[in-house]
């Protein structure tokens, strides 16, 4: 599966993978999903020096923050003004690759960072591998922060994680191929595509080995599920839903837009916005990491809230959000939880961190600041409230190959019952 999200969350199945088989023992080669920069890459460590391993050496700052390249950029110069208002120093070291994989082996051995930033979906696996402590949010957190953002950060009832950024799919439409910029339906859709004779009618990534992230929300809106709940509203890895009826009656939906020509193998994460901004497609399912060469392109375009199926369930697209953790065996605990606490109670360090690195916002505050300015943002910030946080426990990492392999075998013409079937007893087999 390919995930082509750029510059922004770095929702890494991969590293999740990884993590997931040393906590748990066992192999994989699973893709989890993140190509294209939908990693942890970054670049030179920003100080400190580095490891044998290209990990950075924690230097001797009261506080260390770790971070891909874009967001310790982002974060060097509101986290500097921090440190010396505080009276103390500070260090933001961009880790070249596998942040999640290395932050957890660094955490273990002692000479990892105070803080990590990372996507929310890394949770589980850091609870699981004892590499987070909690976070006392303000009191008033749910005023200042969006829903989206404090339910992705919560784990087992206790809150992990200060959140700061929100991604999810929207529908972008080229409104000089359509007459309907926001569908109500995928029907609506294909007809108006249809009408306005586009070469492509729905420039979706499916690919020969399928892309379950970009299928979510037709999948939830065909009536598919990963997992179900406990008791207490916790995600309940026994409960699989893929190969159940509900991803069985998606597939037969996703099957028919495949027999349509709608759903292609041929569109990729490589060619999938460039079908839109080559004015090939009149629909594109894609992220807030397609705006820029949307806008770069010149195209008039309307962006909505992903559509589902006519008389079905909503379409629920996953929601990413990208957050601050504290790390359990950091040195400096104690400035790692008043930093986390500032960016929960203050929106001065996300509004300074966007400047340097446009992500869709959480605080509730900078949502209406920028919304003049950067109002597809702020868009797709609220649009994210539509969505449901990727699944965080270690078990999601067993999803991505086989669900989207299933999905793309059933766009080219696969049984839908007997491949979703097929494809749930791999999942469970994985998961154990």
């Amino acid at each position: 599966m390919q995930i082509r999200r750029k510059n922004f969350l770095a929702l890494s199945g991969v590293a999740a993978s990884v993590t997931l088989l040393a906590a748990c023992g066992g192999d994989s080669d699973t893709d989890g999903g993140s190509g294209g920069g939908a990693s942890d890459a970054g670049g030179a460590s920003d100080g400190g020096g580095e490891t044998a391993e290209g990990v950075p050496a924690r230097g001797n700052a009261d506080l260390v923050i770790w971070a891909d390249e874009l967001k310790a950029k982002s974060l060097q110069e509101p986290a500097k003004t921090w440190a010396d208002a505080q009276g103390i120093t500070v260090e933001v070291q961009t880790v070249a690759n596998d942040l999640q994989t290395n932050y957890v082996t660094a955490n273990q051995a002692g000479n990892g960072p105070d803080i990590v930033l990372g996507a929310h979906d890394w949770i589980g696996n850091l609870v699981q591998n004892g590499a987070i402590s909690p976070v006392q949010l303000p009191g008033d957190a749910a005023d200042k922060l969006a829903p989206i953002g404090l339910q992705a950060v919560t784990y087992d009832g206790q809150t992990y994680g200060v959140p700061y950024a929100v991604e999810t799919l929207v529908l972008y439409a080229n409104n000089a191929l359509t007459d309907v910029p926001e569908p109500g339906s995928i029907e609506e859709l294909v007809e108006a595509a249809k009408a306005g004779g586009a070469e492509v009618v729905l420039s979706l990534p499916v690919g020969e080995q399928g892309d379950a992230y970009h299928m979510q929300p037709l999948y939830t809106s065909g009536g598919g599920y990963l997992f179900g709940t406990d008791a207490e509203g916790n995600q309940d890895p026994t409960d699989l839903g893929v190969g159940k009826e509900g991803s069985i009656a998606a597939g037969e939906k996703i099957g028919a837009l495949g027999a349509d020509g709608v759903l292609r193998t041929s569109i990729t994460g490589d060619n999938a916005i460039s079908l839109f901004t080559d004015g090939k497609a009149a629909y594109l399912i894609s992220g807030p990491w397609a705006l820029g060469d949307i806008n770069t392109a010149g195209i008039d375009f309307t962006m909505s809230a992903v559509p589902g199926f006519e008389g079905m369930e909503p379409a629920k697209p996953f929601a990413g959000v990208n957050a601050f953790y504290v790390a359990s065996n950091g040195q400096n605990a104690g400035f790692a939880q008043t930093f986390v606490g500032e960016v929960a109670s203050n929106a001065e360090i996300a509004e300074q961190m966007f400047q340097s690195n446009n992500l869709p916002p959480v605080d509730l505050e900078l949502q209406e600041k920028l919304s003049g300015e950067f109002p597809d943002m702020v868009k797709i910030a609220e649009f994210a409230e539509l969505a449901e946080p990727m699944p965080s426990i270690p078990q999601m990492a067993a999803i991505w190959g086989p669900l989207g392999q299933a999905q793309a075998n059933i766009v080219g013409g696969a049984d839908p019952a007997s491949t979703m079937q097929a494809a749930g007893e791999e999942i469970a087999r994985q998961i154990g």
